[in-house]
């Protein structure tokens, strides 16, 4: 995995905020090429939208498929016009828009006693079922690596216990920056 450079951060943040302005106001981004190997290389990613400092729409994949900035710029359109908690974003919170990238690391299995908090996301599985919290959901809420883990299961519609009951427990990393 490479690391992000200053300015591939930059570049994902105006590509991010490009998407949510478009998409606002009706218009479709579109599909940009940014050619470096960081931003070319299949990773996981969310787009975190906060107005006035309370979430506004939060979108990701976990698992890259595709180019790092196209999976921004898709989560981007959608923590904007498709989180399923909120309203689409109006042309009038844009000036107070404020966007977090977070750029995932691959997802490995890790051990209960192993997960760092604020250092590791989660993602607890058991059959059809999974939740994912990234790495600043825990430090935000000041919870422990237990709690963290029961948020964890219950986000993915689970017993908060389900994690030590045979729920599949993998862990990534995410370089974290914001506008």
């Amino acid at each position: 995995m490479y690391p992000l450079g200053e300015e591939e951060r930059r570049s994902l943040l105006r590509l991010a905020r490009q998407t949510v302005e478009e998409a606002v106001r009706g218009r479709r981004a579109s599909p940009q090429d940014l050619a470096t190997p960081a931003l070319l290389e299949p990773r996981g990613a969310f787009v975190t939208l906060k107005y006035s400092g309370q979430l506004r729409g939060c979108i990701g994949n976990v698992v890259g498929t595709r180019p790092l900035h196209r999976t921004v710029q898709e989560c981007a359109y959608l923590a904007a016009m498709r989180d399923p908690r909120f309203e689409p974003v109006r042309t009038s919170e844009l000036p107070g828009l404020r966007i977090e990238i977070s750029a995932l690391s691959a997802l490995t299995a890790i051990a209960p006693d192993q997960i760092e908090v604020g250092h590791h996301g989660l993602m607890v599985s058991l059959g059809l079922r999974r939740g994912v919290l990234l790495p600043q959901v825990p430090v935000e809420w000041k919870w422990d690596r237990e709690r963290f883990l029961e948020e964890t299961c219950l986000k993915a519609g689970l017993p908060a216990n389900a994690w030590r009951h045979g729920a599949k427990i993998e862990c990534f990393t995410a370089e974290i920056f914001s506008e």
